[in-house]
């Protein structure tokens, strides 16, 4: 059995959710006797291929070229897809990022191959793979095994530990490309950046989310000002987002994004089943509410039932004292 994991990269540098995955596959492929290899795809990536080394894989297939430099569904599928079959790849790795949901309902389809979606949880058993996935909007998890002979897996970020980067750099070699103009029938025409200074929602430790029980949007100031604290991104729920408070790049939430932090402070949030899918497996949520019955507060780890407006500037000034940012 080989397994492939596919490290996702942006602007020549490798997101964290690919270090994730490559790790993932090399901690799969010990449990299974197999072997862990990775595809990186885009513009200048061979230099940058070396770099998974350090996370468990050994060998990569690099993917380098010019008309790959922004992401093309289609021809990035059809590179990955190629690669599984002309290497003989039994097992496909990706994020459960925005690129990996697409890439990997598309090269399940090219491939006729099962996939499971969002893991939460890998490990080999009999010579097979286990995959543990939430369902029912987050309210269970179930085990599942994935029967055909090629088999694709997301898996959720920030749940996967990315191990230690240490170990000797991985050997590369650079895929031979068949693209053609009509491969790239799909693509990314631009990209558009998002202000700097807070990590991004996926990928970030610690998130502050705020909701509809704020009043009004002026009042994220006071998100904003807990989250710089604690170096951490900004989340909202729908409701806020629906009301124009907040882009939709910062929900979370079933319809928004599945985001699995150490920490996550809900503010004013009342945990609607929507809100709880995209948040419930954080290692630690706080919940802030004036509602004492609030649903939020069923899974919380730590709750704190009162007015957001006299609890979260007061967390934000004893933080700043604990952490000596005063």
């Amino acid at each position: 059995m080989k397994i492939l994991a596919f490290a996702e990269q942006h602007d020549g540098k490798f997101k964290k959710v690919a270090f994730e995955v490559a790790h993932a596959a090399a901690q799969l492929a010990g449990q299974l006797g197999a072997e862990a290899v990775a595809v990186v795809i885009g513009k200048g990536v061979e230099k940058i291929a070396p770099e998974l080394g350090g996370y468990g894989i050994q060998k990569v297939y690099a993917a380098d070229d010019d008309r790959l430099a922004l992401y093309s569904s289609t021809a990035y599928g059809k590179v990955l897809a190629n690669a599984a079959e002309s290497l003989s790849l039994d097992v496909i790795l990706l994020p459960a990022s925005a690129m990996g949901k697409d890439l990997g309902a598309r090269v399940a389809a090219k491939l006729k191959a099962g996939l499971a979606a969002d893991c939460i949880a890998l490990r080999g058993e009999g010579g097979s793979i286990l995959a543990t996935r939430p369902v029912y909007a987050g309210k269970a998890l179930i085990d599942l095994k994935v029967n055909s002979p090629k088999k694709v897996f997301t898996l959720r970020p920030n749940v996967f530990s990315p191990g230690s980067a240490n170990g000797l750099p991985a050997s590369v070699e650079k895929l031979s490309l068949n693209l053609q103009d009509s491969d790239f029938s799909s693509k990314v025409t631009a990209v558009s950046i998002a202000k700097a200074g807070r990590p991004d929602l996926t990928e970030a430790d610690i998130i502050v989310s705020g909701g509809r029980g704020l009043g009004a949007p002026e009042n994220f100031k006071m998100i904003e000002e807990l989250a710089d604290v604690f170096g951490a991104a900004v989340g909202a729920s729908r409701a806020v987002v629906d009301a124009g408070w907040r882009p939709h790049d910062d929900q979370v939430g079933q319809t928004g994004k599945t985001v699995s932090p150490s920490l996550y402070v809900a503010v004013a949030i009342s945990g609607a089943i929507q809100h709880l899918a995209g948040m419930s497996s954080s290692k630690y949520i706080v919940a802030i509410n004036k509602d004492k019955d609030a649903p939020i507060f069923q899974i919380a780890d730590y709750g704190i039932v009162g007015d957001a407006f006299e609890v979260v500037p007061e967390l934000t000034a004893q933080m700043k004292k604990a952490l000596g940012k005063d």
